[in-house]
């Protein structure tokens, strides 16, 4: 009967931390801390998209920047009627490129790029740029860091918290 009880103990109180572990720490220093980097996030996301704004108005572009921060503009408009919608497959042509002009990849080595649009694994930003497009569009896409890469680049050539340049045209949307 004292085994029984010290093991229906023991499991409710596994249960109840298990279950703390949910609730959000009400420590103030927690509190600190997450609000410290709230803030630090919003000074860089901040700080980067002035820069890319000074980038855009350097080559004295017009580009349109959406609620994410995505700048784009479409360079020549292409013959198709309708835009590239979610679950959508799309092939395009692309140059890759970091704001100090270093260019990263492009299909003219690579190849044309395809993807299933709001599905396969590449930057959110090309998702959500390409749906402003029809085919045969040419676009200059410009991603901040949370768009693109993030926080630790590709890897290989994108390094960590960098904008990219899209030079996109869209060949065509399945």
């Amino acid at each position: 009967m004292i085994k029984t009880c010290l093991i229906v103990l023991v499991a409710l109180g596994v249960v109840e931390s298990c279950g703390n572990g949910n609730k959000q720490n009400s420590h103030p220093q927690t509190k600190n801390l997450d609000s410290s980097l709230v803030e630090a996030n919003k000074m860089y996301v901040k700080r980067e998209s002035d820069e890319i704004d000074q980038y855009v108005a350097h080559h004295g572009w017009k580009m349109n920047t959406t609620g994410t921060g995505l700048r784009y503009m479409i360079t020549k408009k292409g013959t198709g009627t309708a835009t590239a919608q979610p679950e959508q497959r799309v092939k395009v042509d692309y140059r890759i490129s970091l704001l100090d002009g270093t260019l990263c990849y492009s299909s003219e080595k690579e190849g044309p790029k395809e993807f299933i649009v709001g599905k396969d694994n590449i930057e959110s930003g090309l998702h959500e740029g390409i749906q402003y497009l029809h085919a045969g569009d040419e676009a200059t896409f410009i991603l901040p860091s949370h768009l693109a890469h993030g926080l630790l680049g590709d890897g290989n050539k994108i390094p960590a918290k960098a904008s990219v340049i899209y030079e996109i045209k869209l060949i065509s949307i399945q």
